[in-house]
């Protein structure tokens, strides 16, 4: 399969040069806003390519739903998870709402009416961390080296703010902003929203530390949390960059949870807010969700054992 989507994309890179209506493809990628969208799309349309065997973007008007309906099929037996399936299957419905509004050859979506995996609302999959062990992570960079500074205030501002991987590689130093005298990070989330954040103290003195103990001046406009060796000094920390430095703390303080990431971080912060009686709605504008079920699957509240109905029930006096 890797080698057949490997011929595909040399092929399509070769397509999107010649004159062809597969030049819509790329178009569509590139209207898609957020950068991860369009990476795990281009995968996924490339899986539906190499199985209906199309090699350019004309084959798909010969598509039917039986085409859509066999590739569903290919991926319940994958064992992929129902938000996978869905993302995939959302992935070609939307190329070809896209196609029938650029080419009138284009004249139905094969994929609408397609059923697709129900996503199990009742709980997100992503794990949470204890408050033992957030303080654990926190407490794992060196404060005595720039980069043990800036681990620090990057681990703070995730594990108190909630925020993506990708919101906080994109932070500048001018987004330290001052709102009804106190101290917000401005966000750039999804979509290209805006949100402004109240910066929380320990965070507030982390990033104080580390920009004020950087060996680089600092400019309003640079990046906050940047590289610091190599060819790469200076530059913004990738999303990639982040996911690694949290996964080499959550090692070095001893935390073993299965599919720890930047995401179990933002679950963690979402849950030890939700617990300390923070308003649901207010989560949900703090995360940036579009939709509050989206945020009640952050909340882990209901998965802690200590908490369970098996502890409430009594039959002796």
């Amino acid at each position: 399969m890797q080698s057949e989507k490997r011929l595909w994309a040399n092929n399509h890179k070769k397509m999107i040069e010649a004159p062809s209506s597969v030049c819509l493809v790329s178009e569509w990628l590139a209207n898609l806003d957020n950068q991860q969208t369009r990476r795990a799309y281009r995968s996924d349309i490339q899986d539906f390519f190499v199985l209906v065997g199309a090699r350019s973007v004309e084959d798909l008007l010969e598509i039917s739903r039986g085409h859509v309906l066999m590739w569903r099929a290919a991926l319940e037996e994958e064992c992929l998870s129902a938000a996978t399936r869905r993302r995939k299957l959302a992935a070609l419905a939307c190329l070809f709402d896209y196609l029938i509004e650029r080419d009138p050859r284009y004249t139905r979506n094969p994929v609408h009416g397609i059923k697709r995996p129900r996503t199990e609302y009742y709980e997100g999959k992503t794990p949470a961390l204890s408050r033992a062990q957030a303080k654990l992570l926190l407490d794992a960079p060196n404060l005595q080296s720039t980069k043990g500074l800036r681990d620090r205030a990057i681990l703070a501002v995730l594990l108190y703010h909630g925020l993506r991987r990708q919101e906080v590689a994109s932070l500048r130093v001018c987004d330290l902003q001052k709102r009804d005298g106190l101290l917000h990070l401005r966000i750039h989330g999804k979509g290209g929203r805006l949100r402004y954040i109240p910066l929380h103290g320990d965070a507030e003195n982390s990033i104080n530390q580390y920009l004020g103990g950087a060996c680089v001046e600092r400019d309003k406009n640079n990046f906050m949390f940047t590289s610091l060796r190599g060819s790469k000094a200076g530059r913004s920390l990738s999303a990639d960059g982040i996911y690694k430095l949290v996964c080499h703390y959550a090692l070095q303080a001893g935390i073993d949870v299965a599919g720890l990431g930047v995401h179990g971080l933002r679950v963690t912060a979402a849950t030890n807010a939700l617990e300390n009686n923070a308003d649901i709605a207010q989560v949900q504008h703090w995360l940036g969700h579009a939709s509050i079920s989206t945020t009640r699957l952050y909340d882990r509240r209901q998965n802690r054992a200590i908490d369970s109905p098996s502890f409430k029930v009594q039959y002796e006096h």
